[in-house]
């Protein structure tokens, strides 16, 4: 399996899961969407620097553009890839993003952590 075909399909279970699953409606919201705008931004800026200084190097074979030869850095748009990194790290970003926001809110509603407190945890009594 590619990693195209991987980073597709972790898309589409994260948006069934915010849609039928936890019915959170995330990506309803235009809040999501300028919260998310902020966030890929810097994902650009993070995986721009780790694929442009040659960090972290893909198989052309995995990608849907091609890998650059060994001496040469990957073009910064272009070739499938925008700030040198392949389209697919934005849909594994999406991919975490929008599920790291489902569980917090599906939690929060069930009341988890609703009012956190500082000091040892309840279950242990106070020694005298």
């Amino acid at each position: 399996m590619t990693y195209t075909a991987i980073g597709v399909m972790a898309v589409a279970l994260v948006v069934i899961a915010d849609l039928f699953i936890f019915r959170t409606r995330l990506i309803t919201r235009r809040i999501f969407w300028v919260s998310y705008a902020i966030i890929v931004f810097f994902q650009f800026i993070s995986n721009g620097m780790f694929t442009g200084f040659q960090i972290v190097k893909y198989d052309g074979d995995a990608i849907l553009g091609s890998t650059s030869p060994a001496d040469t850095a990957p073009p910064f748009i272009g070739d499938a890839r925008i700030a040198f990194a392949p389209v697919e790290d934005l849909l594994f970003g999406f991919s975490l993003v929008l599920l790291s926001l489902i569980l917090w809110v599906f939690w929060g509603r069930r009341g988890i952590d609703r009012t956190p407190f500082s000091g040892p945890p309840i279950w242990r009594k106070p020694t005298d």
